[in-house]
């Protein structure tokens, strides 16, 4: 059974506070709904605002393959006749081959929203279907708060459907407008209008009670036969239903086409996208894609999905774009640690014991390893047989001083001018490398950036492909509070390189000693990845810092 995916993203999905596409940022999500294969992707109101306006001149030449465009717009106005309606004829305009018409099915709204009758409001929908219709346009009506409605007035709520219906619309969309109904009585009121209408039934649900996903799948056990949502369930106030998990629902759990099958695998992929586009953070714990979604941290739960994946995985992980993850920490088993170093293609075996005994002391001690999968990915290859640091850090001295230097000789520095500078930091680092001592020392505008400068210039001649890294986040996070300045400080660094991300911990009632061990943590993790590839294309042994 085929289920008709509709996507309103760019439309109810922009609606969401804070999110703005541009034309170009539309015309790229438009594409990449198509490649997935949405059956409908419905593109904004053509008569809102220039944006629109230029959004549908322009993907009407985009070339779609398999998703068909629509314009949405609502019924005429009261006391007006349908082809004199600008809206409509907007819609006609933009030359869609589908249209989206919403109308009122509550008594509710006709008489205290609309403020016209009951009959009046009926003439409309029904009048504003056969004007579309005529004019070559699948339309598909958005029958807006009806189920409030039916439990408001049953009676008038399948006659406005019905009147959409018989004026000619393929398709009658139930509508959870305020998101607040219940699985139970979305499939009572789906199962009841399908016995009353001809056109097919869809439904768009909101999220506001939690339950959007939920009723789109119970009014499609009803029968219904499209599903309006959002790419990761954007929308105004809590969102729409997310068809990022729809799609696997109706594919893997109910069985029912909705996409093509290879497009599943591809699901992670276009959610993503979708975020980056949107300038909005991926939700780590999101169903299916979210990066959280398969991560395994319980060392029972790793050792159950080590032999049984689907002991603890409803899906497999690469059905849906996505992998398996197991977290390393203080409540691991041996299991997180070989499971972990199988993923990073680590020969740690024999060794797991040892590991974990480290993790579950540097965790006693304030480190939080997931949040710094770097430094366990570190304590990984620190304990393969083999392993050489790249380098060997001695002695560091850091010193903050204030800005007492004249700008110029020109310009000489007086109090007043003094106050104007800021403070930064030196920092002098000892390094054993490549068999030689090398000391160094940098400014910085505070001590980080002074240290890591420092350290740069020390390893940059031996390593020069340290020159591309960069620090992207430095967190701090004081433990204990109650101790004032004697408080022991949590540091997290993350540092970046062509497109890798890594984070690195350091714990310590010295911040520069934590912020220290995380830097240096960093720079050691992105020689040794560097030293294992070369290994693996080359064949070259490990070398220590000192025979280097």
């Amino acid at each position: 059974m085929m289920i008709s995916l509709y996507d309103t993203t760019l439309r109810d999905g922009a609606q969401r506070e804070g999110l703005s596409f541009s034309v170009a940022d539309k015309l790229r999500i438009l594409q990449l709904l198509d490649d997935f294969g949405v059956a409908y992707v419905e593109g904004g109101f053509p008569a809102a605002n220039p944006k629109d306006a230029e959004f549908f001149e322009r993907a009407g030449r985009a070339g779609l393959r398999r998703a068909k465009l629509v314009a949405f717009g609502s019924t005429r106005r009261a006391g007006t006749r349908a082809e004199n309606d600008m809206n409509l004829r907007a819609l006609v305009h933009a030359e869609t081959e589908a249209v989206a018409l919403v109308g009122k099915s509550s008594p509710l709204h006709v008489m205290r929203v609309l403020e016209t009758t009951l009959d009046e409001n009926v003439a409309m929908i029904e009048e504003s279907v056969r004007f579309l219709k005529h004019r070559g346009r699948e339309v598909v009506y958005d029958a807006e708060h009806f189920f409030d409605a039916y439990r408001e007035d049953p009676a008038y709520a399948v006659r406005t459907v019905r009147a959409a219906a018989d004026a000619g619309a393929a398709w009658v969309v139930l509508c959870d407008t305020n998101g607040g109904s219940l699985p139970s009585w979305v499939h009572f009121v789906t199962l009841a209008v399908g016995r009353e209408i001809s056109a097919s039934i869809g439904v768009h649900t909101h999220d506001d009670g939690g339950l959007a996903v939920a009723n789109a799948l119970a009014s499609v056990e009803a029968g219904g036969r499209m599903v309006q949502g959002t790419v990761n369930g954007y929308g105004e106030r809590c969102g729409n239903a997310n068809l990022v998990s729809l799609v696997p629902a109706l594919a893997m759990k109910l069985g029912l086409d909705c996409a093509p099958a290879e497009s599943l695998a591809r699901l992670t992929m276009l959610s993503r996208t979708v975020s980056e586009i949107a300038n909005v953070i991926p939700d780590p714990h999101a169903p299916y894609v979210g990066r959280c979604a398969f991560a395994h941290k319980g060392g029972l739960h790793v050792a159950a999905v080590d032999k049984v994946p689907e002991s603890y995985e409803h899906v497999p992980p690469a059905a849906v774009g996505n992998s398996r993850r197991a977290v390393v920490s203080e409540l691991s088993g041996r299991g997180n640690i070989r499971m972990r170093a199988r993923e990073l293609g680590i020969d740690v075996a024999g060794r797991e014991a040892a590991v974990l005994a480290q993790v579950k002391a540097l965790e006693h001690r304030g480190f939080q390893l997931e949040a710094a999968e770097g430094t366990v990915e570190l304590l990984l290859r620190r304990a393969a047989p083999g392993y050489a640091p790249p380098f060997e850090l001695g002695d560091v001295v850091v010193v903050a001083m204030s800005g007492d230097e004249p700008a110029s000789e020109e310009a000489p520095t007086t109090l007043s001018s003094r106050a104007t500078h800021a403070m930064h930091a030196r920092a002098s680092v000892t390094v054993m490398v490549a068999g030689r001592v090398v000391d160094e020392s940098a400014d910085g505008n505070g001590p980080v950036h002074a240290l890591d400068r420092a350290l740069r210039r020390a390893l940059i001649p031996t390593y020069p492909d340290l020159e591309a890294v960069r620090l992207v986040d430095y967190k701090v996070r004081i433990l204990d509070p109650d101790t004032a300045t004697a408080a022991t400080t949590r540091v997290l660094v993350e540092a970046a390189c062509e497109g890798a991300r890594w984070t690195t911990v350091g714990c310590s009632q010295n911040i520069l000693e934590a912020s220290c061990r995380a830097l240096v943590d960093s720079v050691e993790l992105f020689l040794a990845r560097r030293q294992s590839e070369a290994n693996k294309t080359h064949g070259a042994p490990a070398r220590s810092a000192a025979s280097m």
